[in-house]
């Protein structure tokens, strides 16, 4: 994908849900995957002629896995100039180590959240970017249905009462092929994630099998996609009409 069109759906997104407002200090959620420092690059180019001025940081979670070194994220905020916090925490020894017979992915997310979310707030920033791209929503209202037989996908904005934080998610109308395709041109520093758990989730079943419908029926991924976006679901943010 190139950068213009990925920026073109990034924007598209912040306009229609409203997701950046004059004076915003936005901080992007680097987890160091393909999707978050994609994303990263992009909130900077399009910081330089948005209309709307807004701060821009970037936030690492290290949850404290051995030999998980971050020093190319790093490295690369600084290129970009952009300030760059990793928040060291020993997640991993909690979920691993003091509760080895729990599946330890929730848990982990939880206090990942939590020590960012933490942060964030002694550094004054009031919206953090995940990097969510149209698969991801796609394959959470596939879990939702098959998990807890509901229609769901977690909201293009979400307000955060307890952290006084929005949650936003620019890269919601870009395709996880795009950001493949967008890292390996740019040849982003991805770190990889030593968790034994990556890779055998319900997300990765999730991911597995839209794969396959896709396959199957092409075009089922936009239509998925489109039923998401007229589903009435709650806690969406209606789309601007301006």
């Amino acid at each position: 994908m190139k950068q213009q069109k990925l920026l073109s759906l990034i924007r598209q997104a912040i306009e229609e849900y409203h997701m950046l407002e004059d004076g915003d200090r936005v901080a992007v959620g680097v987890s160091g995957g393909k999707d978050s420092l994609t994303l990263l690059y992009a909130m900077r180019q399009l910081q330089r002629f948005y209309p709307k001025n807004f701060e821009l940081s970037a936030i690492t979670c290290n949850v404290g896995f051995e030999g998980m070194d971050f020093t190319g994220v790093s490295d690369f905020c600084d290129s970009l100039k952009i300030p760059y916090e990793q928040v060291d925490t020993k997640i991993a020894e909690i979920v691993f180590q003091e509760n080895p017979e729990i599946r330890p992915c929730s848990l982990c997310a939880k206090l990942r959240k939590g020590a960012m979310y933490k942060r964030l707030a002694e550094l004054g920033i009031n919206k953090i970017a995940y990097a969510h791209n149209k698969d991801d929503f796609i394959e959470t209202a596939l879990m939702s249905l098959i998990y807890e037989g509901r229609f769901y996908a977690f909201p293009p904005v979400t307000h955060l009462d307890r952290s006084n934080l929005d949650v936003i998610r620019p890269l919601m109308y870009v395709p996880e092929v795009d950001v493949i395709g967008f890292k390996n041109h740019y040849n982003l520093p991805v770190v990889k994630n030593p968790c034994t758990f990556d890779g055998k989730t319900k997300r990765q079943y999730a991911k597995d099998l839209l794969q396959q419908l896709n396959k199957d029926h092409p075009g089922v991924k936009n239509r998925l996609f489109t039923a998401i976006l007229n589903g009435n679901i709650p806690d969406w943010r209606q789309l601007s009409n301006e």
